[in-house]
């Protein structure tokens, strides 16, 4: 598509969203978190609530748009540009066009590029996991692995399909909810074995 034919089909955030939402569900949101399809719309805010983990969600979690500040159809403009572009297109090109800084739009282009090579398919087997955490100082004296849960360390979760793929992700925290929601989008629940430590989360 062109730039023309991008604010033709798109012409507001809400045919965006409502786009995606098609693409993605096919008329039957589902909470990205717990999988469950038993959600509640709030059109004034684009989310919906999910009623089996009390937790509100958009389309846009865990896709290249989550978190984003800019327009979703300036979002669109730029996937047709990096789609278009025969020889490449550089930050400082496609900035000019989505009216944004250099360091905005390289960052914009890798998440695009990003998700054009990722490997989509879920993890199965035996699969490892594990937490780690990066960075920072501890508070107290003890050199303790379990004590940089108490720390201003950033928390990073690992997972190995063992003979097969790494992945490696930040996470806000170590908690169940969070990594719950890791292993559902990157392991297949019903054809693998998870193994790993004693840590309850």
């Amino acid at each position: 598509m062109n730039i023309v034919e991008i604010y033709e089909k798109f012409p507001t955030e809400q045919h965006c969203i409502k786009y995606l939402e098609s693409v993605r569900w096919q008329g039957e949101p589902q909470c990205p978190y717990c999988l469950s399809k038993s959600c509640s719309p709030m059109p004034k805010e684009n989310r919906h609530h999910c009623n089996n983990c009390n937790t509100t969600f958009s389309v846009t979690v865990r896709t290249i748009f989550h978190k984003t500040r800019m327009p979703l159809q300036k979002w669109f403009l730029a996937i047709s540009l990096v789609l278009n572009a025969k020889k490449g297109i550089s930050a400082r090109q496609l900035g000019r066009h989505l009216k944004v800084n250099k360091d905005t739009a390289w960052s914009i282009a890798m998440r695009i590029r990003g998700a054009m090579i990722e490997d989509r398919r879920l993890m199965t087997g035996i699969v490892e996991m594990d937490e780690t955490y990066v960075g920072g100082k501890h508070r107290g004296k003890t050199p303790n692995r379990l004590m940089a849960r108490g720390t201003n360390k950033i928390p990073v979760a690992g997972i190995i399909e063992r003979g097969g793929r790494v992945m490696a992700a930040k996470v806000k925290d170590a908690k169940r909810k969070t990594l719950k929601s890791l292993i559902r989008g990157n392991i297949d629940v019903n054809q693998s074995l998870l193994t790993t430590d004693s840590y309850p989360g």
